[in-house]
């Protein structure tokens, strides 16, 4: 049955609505940063040196404030299951690419070194507690001389998520997104 004449729907139109969509719309409008094309140009060429997305590097950039110096990637993110085993090529091409900034590698049991990475430390054990998974992420991010809020972490599973959270790093990204051929 379709509401007859006059009937408003279930919408409620209350006085001042029109005003107060077009100051939030306004007040919203005003919070976004408006920044030399200049800057745009650097930030979406750092983009491509970072080989990321320059939405993802400008959304990573505003939540933390900061530049990103590197990556921490999990070795589950570089498909090295074992030791010994080399990433794939595409993955390896990818890391030698990347320009000023550093490949940190999260190396799980039984995985001493990964080649082409800046640096190997091992991953949290699953069985540590939040406090000890942070403590053992930022005292990685430390020994590389920055604090863990200028690396995004890469990897492959909810546990590794949880580990971008614990460490208070920058972000994560699902390798299938850092990897990805294209980037818009």
């Amino acid at each position: 049955m379709t509401p007859g004449i006059g009937h408003n729907s279930g919408r409620v139109a209350e006085p001042g609505q029109s005003w107060r969509r077009h100051v939030w719309t306004r007040a919203r409008a005003d919070l976004l940063p408006k920044l030399p094309i200049e800057v745009v140009r650097i930030r979406v060429k750092r983009a491509a040196e970072l080989g990321l997305p320059y939405r993802t590097y400008a959304g990573v950039r505003a939540s933390t404030g900061h530049d990103l110096v590197g990556f921490l990637f999990s070795s589950n993110a570089l498909r090295v299951l074992r030791d010994g085993q080399d990433m794939p090529s595409d993955h390896r091409f990818k890391l030698a690419a990347l320009t000023d900034a550093q490949r940190v590698g999260l190396l799980h049991e039984g995985i001493s070194r990964i080649a082409g990475l800046d640096a190997c430390h091992p991953a949290p054990a699953p069985t540590l507690g939040w406090a000890a998974m942070r403590d053992h992420l930022k005292s990685i991010a430390a020994a590389q001389g920055k604090p863990a809020d200028r690396f995004l972490m890469i990897g492959d599973t909810m546990l590794e998520r949880d580990w971008a959270e614990a460490a208070q790093s920058a972000g994560y990204l699902p390798a299938a997104a850092y990897f990805a051929a294209n980037h818009p």
